[in-house]
C-alpha cells in the first residue's frame, strides 16, 4: 500500500490536541480592527474547536497528524 501523504493545506490550518480534538484559528480577526468591538477581538484571540462531523473530514485529510 502507497505512503498516505498530509494535505498541506490543511496541516497550515489545524492542529490536533492531545485528546483528538481539532483546532482552528478563527476567522474575521485581520483587517480594520479599529472597526471592530474590543470583546469580539478578544473572542477571536482564542482558538476554535471543530465540531464532530468537521473533525472527521479533517482528520481524513491529515493522516500523520
Amino acid at each position: 500500500m502507497p505512503k498516505l501523504k498530509t494535505n498541506r493545506a490543511a496541516a497550515k490550518r489545524f492542529r490536533t490536541t492531545k485528546s483528538g480534538k481539532v483546532k482552528y484559528k478563527k476567522a474575521y480577526s485581520r483587517h480594520h480592527a479599529w472597526a471592530k468591538n474590543r470583546n469580539h477581538k478578544r473572542r477571536l484571540r482564542k482558538p476554535g474547536i471543530l465540531g464532530k462531523t468537521e473533525s472527521v473530514a479533517v482528520k481524513r485529510l491529515m493522516p500523520n497528524a
